[in-house]
This record gives structure tokens, C-alpha cells and sequence, in this order.
């Protein structure tokens, strides 16, 4: 049976400003859990914690950077006196850079003025690779410290679909993707026989605010690239952003997934396990 009993654990969320974070925080409020809503703007974070508040739930918001550490120590030092140590870690901060992404998918179809892979920002793969490699791995050295102390808790990291296959289009946040994967692999080798479980999900494609107009035109009908998603997924489908919760619930429960490390789990609709024919 799935828990969904977190009463008084302390769970800590980074990027918990995000459209799925955000999700993740007031599902874990509604468990029980005291929540550290971590967010590089706070009034977003903040505007989560009021929501939970008014529920009568426990949350707290943080202003942090992720790729900072002094940030991270100092929000780790303010959760422990308000909360207590970390039990569960959720490493939700991540993003894309216009910088590190091509105008074209293939070099031959490539047409005078567009950003081709030879135009590519290095400062803007750097941005890429930091926020969501470093992004994830300084939270985990910051938390897991705690973690490793009492020898208890859980890790979980936020892959994608590109750490499977690439996307055109987006080499620098596919290839960090694929590091975050890789990354929890090694973290679980680690961690083992400490009590820290690490895994990770890997999301399949999801409609946002964010990305509509890159998946819908004007009148409602899917792009050419959002074609090329639905036929890729035996669903033909995109996943909605409240069905990678069970998931989410589910890996970190050290209960009903107490021999669970390591794992990276694709919630994609098929997409992962479709060879296209």
C-alpha cells in the first residue's frame, strides 16, 4: 500500500517555485510533512507557503541558491532550527538556456541567420550544466551531511526523458540530464549501507505555461515538434504534471521502498520503450 503518511518529516524542496515542485511541496503538505520550500525568488516560494498555511499545513519558504554554497549552508542552518535535520531531499531546480539551444535539429537544414551547434554560448552551456548538475549535486552534499549523521534519508533527483534519448535542439540540458542520472547511480553506490536511498524520476513531456506555445499553435493544434513527441509515445499523450506525485511518494517512503536505489524512473506514457516501429 502506498504511504502517504509523512507526518513530521522534515522534507526539503529546491526549485519548489516551479510548476512540478510546487506540485510536490503541497502534496508532501498534505501528508504531514513540515516543508522547506526552497526558491531563487522568493516571493514565489513565499506565495506557496502562504497557500499551505491557509490550510492549516506546515511550510516554509527559503530564498536560496543552489549553486551557491554559502546560500545552501545558510538555509540548511535556518530548516535545522525550525524544522529539524533533513529526512528528504527533492532536487527540483533545474531549466534550459536560449544561450546553449540551436535554432535547427539538423546542421544540413541549416539556414543563414539561425543559431547553429558552432554558435552555441559557452557561457550559456556552463549556466546549463551548472544549474542542474552542480545544482543538484551541492544540495546533496549540504543535506546529505545531516543525513549521513543520523545514517537516515532519502535523495530524490529530477532527470528527464533527455537523459535516455537527447532531444534535438537542446545538447547542453540533455547531456546535464543525463549526468543527474548517472550522478544517482553513483550517489546510491555511495550511500550504501549508510541508510540514504538516491533515485531519480525521469518526466516525460509535459504541458506548462512555460512551454505551450512550443507544443500548441494558436488555434489549438499541435506543432510539428509536439507531432513528433505524440508519435513517439504509445500513449499519444503528454503526461500531466499531478501523475509523477504517486511516484514521488512512492520512492521516498524508506517503507514500501526500502530496497529502492538507484533507480531512475521514467513516467513518460511509453515514450522511453518505443522504438517508433
Amino acid at each position: 500500500m502506498l504511504n502517504t503518511d509523512y507526518k513530521d518529516k522534515v522534507v526539503v524542496v529546491t526549485g519548489a517555485g516551479g510548476v512540478l515542485c510546487s506540485l510536490m511541496v503541497k502534496e508532501f503538505g498534505k501528508a504531514g510533512a513540515k516543508v522547506a520550500a526552497l526558491g531563487l525568488h522568493y516571493d514565489k516560494v513565499k506565495k506557496i507557503e502562504d497557500e499551505l498555511k491557509d490550510e492549516g499545513l506546515i511550510c516554509k519558504a527559503y530564498e536560496c541558491n543552489v549553486v551557491d554554497e554559502e546560500s545552501l549552508k545558510k538555509v540548511r542552518d535556518e530548516i535545522n532550527r525550525d524544522f529539524g535535520t533533513c529526512d528528504i531531499l527533492i532536487n527540483g531546480a533545474g531549466g534550459n538556456n536560449p544561450m546553449a539551444t540551436t535554432d535547427n535539429e539538423f546542421a544540413i537544414e541549416a539556414k543563414e541567420g539561425q543559431k547553429t551547434f558552432f554558435d552555441l554560448s559557452s557561457e550559456g552551456i556552463d549556466k546549463v550544466f551548472t544549474l542542474n548538475f552542480q545544482g543538484t549535486l551541492l544540495p546533496c552534499q549540504i543535506f546529505g551531511k545531516d543525513m549521513m549523521d543520523k545514517r537516515k534519508g532519502t535523495i530524490l533527483n529530477i532527470s528527464s526523458m533527455n537523459s535516455f534519448i537527447p532531444l534535438t535542439k537542446i545538447p547542453a540540458y540533455s547531456g546535464a540530464k543525463a549526468a543527474i542520472s548517472n550522478f544517482t547511480q553513483w550517489l546510491a553506490t555511495y550511500f550504501a549501507g549508510t541508510g540514504i536511498r538516491v533515485n531519480a524520476i525521469a518526466p516525460g513531456f509535459i504541458v506548462t505555461s512555460q512551454n505551450y506555445n512550443l507544443l500548441y499553435n494558436l488555434d489549438g493544434t499541435p506543432t510539428a515538434r509536439s507531432e513528433k513527441i505524440l508519435n513517439s509515445t504509445p500513449e499519444h499523450r503528454f503526461v500531466k504534471a499531478e501523475e509523477l506525485l504517486g511516484a514521488v511518494l512512492f520512492l521516498c517512503d524508506d517503507i514500501s521502498a526500502s530496497a529502492i536505489t538507484g533507480v531512475v524512473l521514467p513516467i513518460d506514457c511509453g515514450f522511453s520503450a518505443y522504438s517508433g516501429v
